[in-house]
Parts: C-alpha cells; structure tokens; sequence
C-alpha cells in the first residue's frame, strides 16, 4: 500500500497531541467529569452533553455485533455508551495521556460491548473497517477542504454511517478566529477554524456514494458545533 503524502490534517494532528497531552489535560479531564468548572466551562460541557447525546440518537439503540470507530476519542464517555449497546469499538486519540484517563474511567464500566482503546491516528489504515464511524469534535480545527480530505479517506472504511462535527461559522466564531490569529498560540489549543455551512455541503456532495442524512447543531454558550451524518447513497 502506498504510503499517504502529508496533509495539513498531519500537522495539526501533531500540534493537537502535543496541546492535549500537556497544557490541557487537566482541564479536559475536569471538564469531562462532574468536578466543578467555571462558568464558561460549564456551558462547554453542557454544549458537549447535548452533542453526544444527539451522535448517539443517530446510532442504532442496539449495536450489538456492530463496529464502531470513536474517531478522537478523548476521555471515552461516547465509546462507553456505545459499548453499553453492544458495539464493539474502536476508541483512539492522538493524545495518549486521555486515552490513559478513559482506561481508568472504563474501569467501572459494565456493558455488552468491547471497548479496544488506541493511541494514534484516526486515519491509519490497520485500523480496520467500521459499520459506524463518529468524530466528534475531533474536525473543528480543519478547513473544509481538509474536512472533506479526511472524510474521504475514513468513507473508505466505513460501511453503513459517519457521524462528525465541525465549527460552523458564526460572525462571533469568525471574528474570534481572526483575533486569535494576532496572539501568540504556546500554551492554547491550535485554533478551532469556522466553516461555512453551505461550503462544507457543496464539497460533500463530491463525496462519491455518501449522501447528508442528518444535521443538527448545537449552541450552548461559548460551544457551538454542528453535526452531520452521512449515510450510503
């Protein structure tokens, strides 16, 4: 198999390891439990609730003898709850150190499923083919045209559904992104990049054989993301 050219999905993979697995870990791994957070936080957290709440809804209520990848896995909350339906799943994240904190939490976990946690690259082909291939939030720091690249390249393994999110733009995101661009970045997550809705749809539609299912998106303070689901056309 020839080995795939660098992206720009590659070198923000590298610098999003890196942010995640060192200056922001300890406020992800709050921010993914029930410890106390600020109030801004707290709307993040809630905004991401709802958006697992909804991939999950996308997904059969009984996923046993299906598999599934947890693309960008993070702390594990959505791999556990498809696993408690009988999926078998995949769980990766390019940020070992969450991976850890998934396996600690996984612990007390109790279901019909498996779960297979993973350090490394979501794209990486020994991984396997999926029935259900969900990525959330693991896109929002990519243009569209590297969007679509990396759903083109996970389409290849997917058999019935791929459910992701992006940022979609707002003026506030838009103008925050920009202000962004004027400070330094050293100790911040690489910046989470809006993208039109209407762009994102025209390239999808090249997506050979996938169409738009669904979409929904949520708002929840400083959190906005929007969800698609693409489904064999």
């Amino acid at each position: 198999m020839a080995t795939r050219a660098p992206t720009q999905y590659d070198a923000q993979r590298e610098k999003l390891a890196a942010y995640f697995d060192g200056t922001a870990r300890k406020a992800w791994i709050d921010l993914t439990s029930d410890a106390k957070v600020s109030g801004i936080r707290a709307t993040v957290r809630a905004g991401r609730d709802e958006m697992r709440s909804t991939l999950l809804d996308w997904l059969p209520a009984d996923l046993r003898r299906s598999q599934l990848l947890d693309a960008g896995c993070g702390t594990g909350a959505l791999s556990m709850e498809a696993a408690c339906r009988g999926a078998e799943v995949t769980a990766i994240d390019v940020a070992g150190g969450l991976v850890d904190i998934a396996k600690q939490r996984a612990d007390s976990f109790h279901g019909h499923g498996r779960i297979h946690w993973k350090t490394g690259d979501m794209l990486d082909p020994a991984l396997g083919t999926f029935d259900h291939i969900v990525a959330m939030d693991s896109l929002i720091h990519y243009r569209a045209e590297d969007i679509v690249e990396t759903l083109a390249v996970l389409s290849e393994r997917a058999h019935r559904s791929i459910l992701f999110t992006f940022a979609p733009y707002t003026k506030l995101l838009g103008t925050m992104h920009k202000v962004g661009k004027l400070f330094p970045r050293s100790d911040r997550s690489p910046a989470i990049v809006p993208v039109a809705e209407d762009e994102l749809r025209d390239r999808l539609s090249a997506l050979t054989g996938w169409r738009i299912a669904r979409s929904h998106r949520v708002s929840s303070g400083f959190y906005t993301s929007h969800a698609l689901k693409l489904v064999k056309s």
